[in-house]
C-alpha cells in the first residue's frame, strides 16, 4: 500500500521535474514574478514588525505609570470631523490651565505632575544664534519624566517657576550647539531680548514619538507663558500614578474633575482628551497592525499578478505537450496523475521562487537593520518565522490555485483527442 502511494506520488512528481529543468528560461520568467512577490511580502511583514516595536518601545520608555492630558477640539457630535478641521485650520484651545494642574494634584493616586506648553524662539549667545524648541514644564518635570537624566548643574525649583526666573536647562544638542565642548552652566543666553542663565544639562536622549528630545530647552512653564509667548494657558498636563493598577479610576477622577472645572455635561464637548500610557500603546497597535495587514494586501497584489504569470506558462505548457499527454494516457496514465504532474510542476516553481523571495527578503532586511543600527536609529529589524511561514504559505496558495486551471484541462484531454493534434 505504501510503495503504491509512493508511486502515484512520485512518478508525476518526476516528470513535473524533468519538464522543469529543460525549460530553465520558461521556468525563470515564471519565477520572477513570484520572487518578486514573495520578497515584497517578507520586506513589508518585517518593517511592519520593525515599526510596530519601535513606536510601542518609544511610548514603553516614557513609563506604564503615566496619563498624558491634552487639548482637544471639542466635537459637535461623536462622529464629527470639526476635531480634525480646526486643527487644519491652527484653532487654539486656551481652557487647560496651571490651576488644572494643581487640581488634578489634589486627586488620590497622583505621584507628581507637570504642566506644560511648547514654543519656539531664537536664541543667541555670543556670535551664534539659531531659533530653538522651549519646553516648558513645572519643577517636578524630572520626576514625572524618569528617563531625563541631567549631566550637569540642577533643574529649577518650584519658586523659580513661581518667580518668573530667567533660567534654562539645556538639552543635549542644544548646549552643543551654542557651547561645543565648553562649560555651559552659568553662562547667558539671550531669549526675547531677555538674558536666560543655564543652570543645567540635560544627558543625551536620542528622539522619542517624533521629537528630539536633546534639542529641548527647558524653561519654567509660568517663564515661557509670561515672558516669551504672552499666554496664560498650557497645552498639555503629564501626571505620574502612585498605582498604575489603578488607572482606570485615576482617567475617570481626572476626566471628571476637568469637566466639572470646564462647565461641560457633554463628553463631545471636551475640550481634552485623557491618555494613559497603556491605553496609547493599544491604540497604537492596533493602527499599526491594521496598517501592517493594509500592505500586506497591497503587497500581495504582486504575488497574484506573479500567479497570473504561472497560469499562463502553464497553459502554453499544455498546449505544447499535448501529444506527451496523449502518449502518456495511451501508456496507461490516469488523469489524477496528468493533474498532479502539472500542479507538482506549477507548485515547484512557485516554492522555489518563494525560498529565493525570501532569501532576498532576508538579506535587504538584516541589511537595512545593520545600516540603522550604524546610523544610530534603534529600528528593530530582524527576520521573524511569521515572515517566512507566510513567504512559503502564499507560494504555494498561489502555486495550487494558479496550476489548477491548466493541470485541470490538461488532464481532460483524451489519449485520441491528444493524439490527433498536432
Amino acid at each position: 500500500m505504501n510503495k503504491t502511494w509512493i508511486r502515484k506520488i512520485s512518478t508525476p512528481l518526476f516528470f513535473a521535474v524533468r519538464t522543469i529543468l529543460a525549460h530553465k528560461l520558461r521556468t525563470a520568467l515564471a519565477l520572477l514574478g513570484v520572487v518578486i512577490g514573495v520578497f515584497a511580502v517578507v520586506v513589508v511583514i518585517s518593517l511592519g514588525d520593525g515599526v510596530k516595536g519601535f513606536v510601542l518601545g518609544q511610548v514603553e520608555s516614557f513609563g506604564t505609570d503615566l496619563i498624558q492630558i491634552e487639548v482637544k477640539v471639542p466635537n459637535t457630535s461623536a462622529l464629527s470631523s470639526a476635531n480634525t478641521t480646526s486643527r487644519a485650520q491652527g484653532t487654539q484651545i486656551t481652557t487647560l490651565t496651571i490651576d488644572d494642574g494643581e487640581a488634578i494634584q489634589k486627586l488620590p493616586n497622583i505621584a507628581a505632575l507637570y504642566s506644560g506648553t511648547i514654543g519656539q524662539e531664537r536664541a543667541t549667545y555670543g556670535s551664534v544664534g539659531k531659533r530653538i524648541l522651549l519646553f516648558g514644564t513645572g519643577a517636578d518635570a524630572l520626576t514625572v519624566d524618569a528617563n531625563a537624566k541631567l549631566t550637569s548643574g540642577r533643574f529649577f525649583t518650584s519658586e523659580e517657576d513661581d518667580e518668573l526666573a530667567r533660567v534654562v536647562v539645556l538639552g543635549s544638542e542644544t548646549k552643543e550647539t551654542f557651547f561645543g565642548e565648553s562649560d555651559a552652566l552659568g553662562e547667558l543666553i539671550t531669549l526675547k531680548g531677555e538674558k536666560y542663565r543655564v543652570i543645567g544639562v540635560l544627558a543625551p536622549r536620542g528622539s522619542a514619538a517624533f521629537f528630539n528630545l536633546d534639542a529641548f530647552t527647558y524653561v519654567p512653564v509660568q517663564t515661557l507663558q509670561k515672558k516669551i509667548l504672552g499666554v496664560d494657558y498650557i497645552q498639555f498636563i503629564s501626571v505620574k500614578m502612585l498605582d498604575p493598577k489603578k488607572e482606570l479610576e485615576t482617567v475617570a477622577d481626572i476626566v471628571g474633575l476637568l469637566r466639572k472645572r470646564h462647565d461641560i455635561d457633554n463628553p463631545n464637548k471636551d475640550d481634552f482628551s485623557v491618555t494613559s500610557t497603556k491605553e496609547a500603546q493599544a491604540t497604537l497597535s492596533d493602527v499599526l497592525g491594521s496598517l501592517s495587514i493594509l500592505l500586506l494586501a497591497l503587497t500581495s497584489i504582486s504575488l497574484i499578478v506573479g500567479g497570473v504569470g504561472i497560469m499562463n506558462v502553464m497553459y502554453v505548457s499544455v498546449t505544447e505537450r499535448t501529444n506527451e499527454i496523449g502518449l502518456r494516457k495511451a501508456l496507461g496514465a490516469t488523469s489524477l496523475s496528468i493533474l498532479k504532474q502539472f500542479l507538482f510542476e506549477a507548485l515547484i516553481i512557485t516554492l522555489l521562487g518563494g525560498l529565493i523571495g525570501i532569501l532576498l527578503g532576508v538579506v535587504l532586511t538584516l541589511g537595512l537593520g545593520f545600516l540603522f543600527r550604524s546610523l544610530g536609529f534603534a529600528l528593530p529589524l530582524t527576520f521573524s518565522v511569521k515572515s517566512f511561514l507566510l513567504g512559503a504559505g502564499f507560494s504555494a496558495v498561489v502555486g495550487i490555485a494558479f496550476g489548477l486551471a491548466p493541470a485541470y484541462r490538461a488532464s481532460q484531454l483524451t489519449p485520441m483527442e491528444a493524439l490527433r493534434r498536432d
